[in-house]
């Protein structure tokens, strides 16, 4: 498995992203929240255009790839006293083969190297990945509910794993 952190100059790269994104996010998050919060969603923090902008403000985007071929990606950046997992996706093709295992290692490892010991991510609370993080060591910390404007909200579980 191989980890390519997206260079914010490489627009390109970052359309790749983004096409990319839309791809795993739409098959994935249509079914939970809806194809219109999802579309409204997909815009706000997807598109090139966020995704240019939160390369701006300290996110790192990786492609993570499996022999030579985009697998999924991750986003990720430190906010206080943990590192905060914006983004952990791949295609459907290539979940269930033990790929989430090898990308937290990466995540860890960058984690330890900002002097952190502590993940945080939020999600849905009926998104059915939640059993992946658990697997993965994570517990529930708190529960949020946040207003995205356009009427949507985020109903989440915000979980944490320590190490």
């Amino acid at each position: 498995m191989e980890f390519i952190k997206l260079d914010p100059a490489d627009k390109d790269a970052i359309k790749e992203m983004s096409d990319m994104a839309t791809a795993i996010v739409r098959e994935h998050y249509d079914p939970i929240i809806g194809r219109e919060q999802n579309d409204y969603m997909l815009k706000m923090f997807q598109s090139e255009e966020a995704i240019t902008e939160q390369l701006e403000n300290g996110y790192n985007y990786c492609f993570v790839k499996e022999g030579g071929r985009n697998a999924g990606f991750m986003a990720y950046y430190k906010r206080e006293n943990a590192l905060y997992l914006s983004k952990f996706y791949l295609y459907k093709d290539m979940r269930g083969k033990g790929f989430s295992r090898t990308m937290m290692e990466y995540l860890k490892t960058k984690a330890k190297e900002l002097g952190l010991n502590r993940i945080e991510l939020n999600v849905n609370k009926n998104n059915d990945s939640k059993y992946v993080y658990e697997k993965l060591g994570f517990t529930v910390a708190w529960l949020e509910k946040n207003d995205i404007g356009n009427g949507f909200y985020m109903d989440d579980y915000v979980y944490a794993l320590e190490f």
